[in-house]
């Protein structure tokens, strides 16, 4: 079990994933930062959260990803609003996407952008905050795709969580002997708006409930990796990772 962590910046924060993330944690006590291009969403969940959770402090900002002086900009601001941050969580995601060569580069290149040079970004502003107060605990969300490219329309994204996975177990082994830690999370189907557009395995889906506690409960753990939720996600990562491609093509 890591530090306290009692200040927490989540982005993508306005929906999926992030919302209820800033449920969870808001119910534990925590003052959050909460960042997501739609102000009006964050504006409703804050009045939610301080309502349901009084005298916790919650920062608000709008914030695209994509644009790097804002990230740096907005992640300072929010440290300054909050007296620190102790954990950063880099959930920001797209998942559009379309079959490579067939005319919709468009989506491919927003998701690529957002979900791997939006997270470098997040990692850039984060680690700048980190190093300087010579601690702290940055969470990256990548997904189980990053085991092994996906066909067709899933390919980028696929792509780009493979890249933000990396990126993670860089920073782990960089930063092993620190009191800086680094958690890379590995998702595997959870219901949301973006997975029920991605047309996902219905059967492999995890409700919104018990992905989100899983993801939780991982956090606080602090590890260097973990595939969730349940027993099913760790055996179909080791699965995807280890297994020949003649085995794992049946299975995406």
């Amino acid at each position: 079990m890591g530090k306290t962590r009692n200040k927490i910046l989540i982005t993508g924060a306005s929906s999926g994933l992030g919302e209820e993330m800033a449920r969870r944690f808001a119910a534990q006590g925590k003052d959050l930062a909460l960042c997501a291009r739609r102000l009006d969403r964050l504006e409703t969940l804050r009045d939610e959260l301080i309502i349901a959770n009084p005298g916790i402090s919650i920062a608000i900002r709008s914030l695209d990803v994509t644009d790097h002086d804002a990230v740096v900009r907005v992640f300072a601001e929010m440290r300054d609003e909050l007296g620190g941050l102790d954990r950063v969580i880099v959930n920001a995601g797209l998942g559009k996407g379309a079959k490579i060569g067939s005319g919709r580069a468009d989506a491919n290149l927003a998701t690529a952008r957002t979900n791997f040079i939006g997270a470098l970004s997040q990692c850039e502003a984060a680690l700048e905050i980190f190093r300087a107060q010579k601690y702290g605990h940055l969470v990256l969300v990548s997904s189980i795709s990053a085991d092994r490219g996906l066909p067709g329309a899933k390919a980028v994204y696929s792509a780009s969580k493979a890249g933000v996975a990396a990126l993670g177990e860089a920073l782990s082994a960089e930063l092993a002997k620190t009191d800086i830690v680094v958690t890379t999370l590995l998702p595997g189907f959870i219901a949301t708006d973006m997975s029920s557009k991605a047309g996902d395995n219905k059967a492999l889906t995890a409700t919104l409930d018990e992905g989100v506690s899983a993801m939780v409960t991982a956090i606080e753990k602090e590890p260097r990796r973990a595939a969730l939720p349940g027993l099913k996600w760790r055996g179909i990562d080791a699965a995807l990772r280890f297994l020949p491609n003649e085995v794992t093509n049946r299975l995406v």
